[in-house]
């Protein structure tokens, strides 16, 4: 006789009638969606996994009151007010930083691997620089590659407004690589 070690999947009634995935699967699929989006929308990496974890928390939360549509679109609404809750968490309460870590050595080998994350690490200090608006409409449009109908709904203003912090996001971006490389 052979038995199974897995546990049975709990899914609330509503959700499996409606086609809502159950949350595991919703886990599964779209862990490392948020983990990047998160740290591109402002979360450092010290912090992450917490604010991961929050999101997550929240989609387990609020997974029954899904009105449908886009299951990412919704998840990534969540990513954008978890991370505004986190940046403005860290404004009111700065924390004490003791100074730089020291680098990594890497091997000689992975002088592409370091300029591309000397480069990211630019931009993640460029993004640091703007206005929260202005740069969730950057990171949703941008880099998760979203029409600017989803960016507007992520963000939960109109599609205009949408279009006019994506424009003040890029003349702000431009403007800060500008004066970081006369060239």
């Amino acid at each position: 006789m052979a038995t199974t070690l897995e546990r049975p999947q709990v899914v609330p009634a509503a959700a499996a009638a409606s086609g809502i995935p159950d949350f595991e699967t919703i886990f599964r699929d779209e862990a490392a969606y948020m983990g990047r989006a998160l740290r591109y929308l402002g979360v450092g990496e010290a912090n992450l996994e917490d604010a991961c974890q929050e999101v997550f928390l929240v989609v387990h939360r609020r997974l029954r009151d899904y009105g449908g549509g886009s299951l990412r679109a919704w998840i990534r609404q969540i990513c954008v007010f978890v991370a505004r809750n986190h940046r403005r968490s860290l404004a009111r309460h700065p924390e004490d930083l003791v100074g730089e870590l020291p680098e990594a050595a890497d091997p000689p080998d992975q002088a592409g691997a370091l300029e591309r994350r000397r480069l990211r690490d630019r931009l993640l200090t460029v993004l640091d620089g703007l206005p929260e608006e202005q740069r969730a409409a950057f990171v949703l449009f941008e880099i998760e590659c979203l029409s600017m109908a989803e960016t507007a709904q992520a963000l939960s203003c109109p599609l205009q407004t949408a279009y006019s912090r994506l424009h003040a996001a890029r003349e702000r971006i431009h403007a800060a690589i500008s004066e970081e490389d006369p060239s």
